[in-house]
């Protein structure tokens, strides 16, 4: 395999410590295009199991030939260790969820789940999720992924020269893919890992949350503003008040004391309503969570056979140990009675999972279980204590909350948010950057960290816009919101004791603001759609880095204000500075008449040579968006352009069937006319009954150019 000059090696980290060993490869094989495992001697997989991958994979033939990347294992005092040594100019990413500069090249981060307000653990070094991944980029736009399948506590170092990976426990499996670009690299990924489920088409609206909107009055309240001022909405969450004194899968029922009738009423009016529940269940005797609990032996145990009891919420609690496959069926089943009441989503929180120590002196806490807390396994996984399955605790968990949902609306498609995860939890649910803080570097730092997201595998990501922590003022809402509604997963959220964060509450003007943006994101959702299905059929992010433009151009690898929603439409957030921008054909692209004299909205600009479909503006994705149909247009240098369209019932499961229409649109330019038009369509849905008539913009040379036709017919402009 062609390396363009990089010698790439994995050695040991320590090697002149007198306590390392070498350790030899056992097995090397093909397991897919570009993807080779190789996996050391006296490897042991009731030592390491497997929480990342989607299935085990099988071998498809012998290492080629001509293939360069192979391994060395070391352990070093006990604790597997491995390092990738790099000659040349590669660009590193990856790691998933972290903090810092979008380019990875001279950064580290530890690899265990914590709870971290503000990002304040460590410096940010370590964050809610682990992503034992890291991307390299070449000079030549080729590109190779390292999977170290591990869930042990780790740290990842991503230098020039080097990039290395240190255990706290068992010898591990790595995967090595290498292809012909960054892109081709994320998509060996999800063949190992899996991609996002695709979501319903209520999920990519926008969605409002607080910690907390205390009563049902409080929420009526707060879908009715929404609805009255006309901005656009399609989600009202409920965090933790919501519950009986913090107890999960119940009631408060002076606060909420009918939430059937809340939920049905928030259905009337196009919103979907989503829950939290964590995993720490109260001690207490006479509640029924609890009692269920104990009697099916499903809680975390310490070593002398006692319940383990953490603090968080609500006082001492017990933790399900999701390694053990009853104790994930006996958890899914809480979901029934829970979801009976018109629940459309559920939001795991706390599930790394934290734990309040601060009753200990500080140099003992470590907000979580002790790490020799065992776990008990069964099925694939084996017994093991907490320093393995810590990392994968919430992964376990919206894996059984997944199971849950699917038990009780097997007809739709779940939606799960989840602030803990193991790299592989993608196929599960969303997920958001945590307990953000509202200010202008965190403001910023949103950005690279939701492109990282996407480059390790979690393509359905995005912060909490306006900040979680801290008051908010109208001009930091305002620019958040401003490119935030461009983000994959959009949803504003506050915490207890702050401002109000809602669209209208910093004024007539920022409210004016806050609609424009928002009506923005809700024109776009044909396109926003069809990158999720691409997302969740190849595994592709959604938001993508610039330098995915062209990733030969080095100018491009470490610009992390301006990024891309798939490849033909680039986003400059109204705080970017100088931002280095893509050569070729780049169109000013408007949607909403306004929005370029309004200094908050980040600029839209359309590639040359793309087709992107729009809808028209709508107040929730309940309704119909292709009254009209909207495609704007930009030529190549060549005077041609292309684009899909993919929809289905938004719902639901029988797209897998059929149920469903992907449409690709071609326009081309002759003399002095442009003819755009339905090139090919795939999929069984009759798309022509929704789309009642087609409009076309074409942006050229700084001016804008309508026509207007049918999806039969097309649309011909005289330039």
């Amino acid at each position: 395999m062609k390396l363009n000059g990089i010698i790439v090696a994995l050695c040991s980290v320590g090697i002149l410590n007198a306590h390392a060993e070498n350790v030899a490869i056992a097995k090397s094989s093909l397991v897919g295009d570009g993807i080779v495992e190789f996996v050391p001697q006296g490897f042991d997989q009731t030592k390491t199991p497997s929480l990342i991958l989607k299935e085990e994979p099988t071998a498809k033939g012998f290492v080629p030939s001509d293939w360069e990347l192979y391994p060395q294992f070391t352990v070093v005092d006990g604790k597997a260790n491995a390092s990738l040594s790099l000659t040349g100019e590669i660009s590193l990413y990856g790691g998933g969820e972290v903090t810092g500069p979008l380019l990875r090249n001279g950064q580290y981060i530890k690899l265990w789940n914590t709870d971290t307000g503000a990002y304040g653990v460590d410096g940010g070094k370590r964050l809610y999720q682990s992503h034992p991944w890291v991307l390299g980029v070449r000079r030549d736009g080729s590109a190779f992924g390292i999977l170290f399948d591990s869930s042990w506590k780790s740290e990842l170092h991503t230098n020039s020269d080097k990039i290395e990976f240190n255990t706290e426990g068992a010898l591990f499996r790595i995967y090595i893919i290498d292809r012909e670009s960054p892109k081709d690299v994320l998509k060996g990924l999800a063949e190992l890992t899996g991609t996002i489920t695709m979501p319903a088409r209520l999920t990519l609206g926008y969605h409002q949350c607080r910690f907390s909107y205390g009563s049902e009055q409080k929420v009526r309240e707060i879908a009715d503003n929404f609805r009255s001022r006309n901005i656009p909405c399609d989600a009202i969450w409920m965090d933790i008040d919501y519950m009986d004194g913090y107890r999960i899968f119940t009631f408060n029922e002076t606060n909420f004391p009918d939430p059937k009738a809340l939920n049905e009423e928030l259905h009337q009016k196009g919103f979907k309503a989503v829950y939290m529940i964590d995993p720490g269940a109260k001690v207490d005797k006479n509640y029924h969570v609890y009692q269920s609990g104990t009697e099916n032996d499903v809680w975390v145990k310490r070593p002398n056979g006692e319940i383990y009891e953490g603090k968080v919420w609500p006082g001492d609690c017990a933790f399900p140990d999701f390694t053990m496959p009853k104790a994930r069926e006996w958890w899914s089943n809480l979901y029934k009675d829970f979801l009976a009441l018109g629940i459309d989503g559920v939001w795991n929180d706390m599930n790394e999972p934290a734990v309040t120590d601060d009753d200990i002196p500080e140099e003992n806490r470590i907000g979580t279980m002790p790490y020799d807390t065992p776990h008990r396994g069964g099925g694939n996984l084996p017994a093991g204590p907490h320093l393995l399955y810590h990392n994968a605790y919430g992964r376990l968990m919206v894996e059984a909350s997944y199971e849950g949902i699917m038990k009780v609306n097997p007809e739709k498609r779940p939606f799960l948010l989840t602030r803990a995860g193991l790299l592989g939890y993608q196929r599960y649910a969303a997920t958001w950057t945590g307990d953000n803080w509202a200010g202008w570097d965190h403001l910023k730092l949103s950005v690279p960290m939701s492109i990282t997201l996407g480059l390790s595998g979690q393509a359905f990501n995005g912060p909490d816009i306006g900040g979680f922590l801290n008051n908010t003022d109208a001009d930091l809402w305002a620019h958040w919101l401003g490119f935030g509604v461009f983000l994959p997963f959009a949803r504003g959220h506050a915490c207890a004791g702050t401002n109000d964060k809602e669209p209208w509450a910093f004024g007539e003007a920022i409210e004016n603001t806050s609609r424009i943006a928002l009506e923005r994101r809700y024109r776009l959702l044909p396109y926003f759609y069809t990158l999720f299905y691409e997302a969740h059929k190849t595994g592709v992010p959604v938001m993508e880095p610039v330098f995915f433009a062209d990733p030969k151009d080095l100018r491009l690898r470490s610009e992390q204000q301006a990024f891309l929603l798939g490849d033909n439409v680039l986003v400059i957030p109204a705080f970017a500075e100088n931002p280095v921008l893509p050569y070729g054909i780049w169109e000013n692209m408007t949607l909403i008449d306004g929005e370029y004299s309004d200094k908050y909205q980040a600029k839209l600009k359309i590639k040359g040579g793309s087709i992107v479909p729009v809808g028209k503006v709508i107040q929730s994705t309940t309704e119909n968006s292709f009254e009209p149909l909207t495609l704007f247009v930009c030529l190549d240098e060549n005077g041609k352009a292309h684009g899909h369209l993919y929809w289905d019932a938004g719902d639901g499961w029988n797209f897998q069937c059929g149920d469903y229409s992907l449409m690709t649109f071609s326009a081309e330019k002759k003399n002095n006319q442009v003819k755009v038009s339905l090139a090919s369509k795939e999929g069984k849905r009759k798309i022509e009954k929704e789309i009642k008539a087609l409009n076309v913009e074409l942006m050229m040379n700084g001016k804008v150019y309508k026509g207007s036709g049918s999806l039969k017919k097309g649309v011909t402009i005289n330039l």
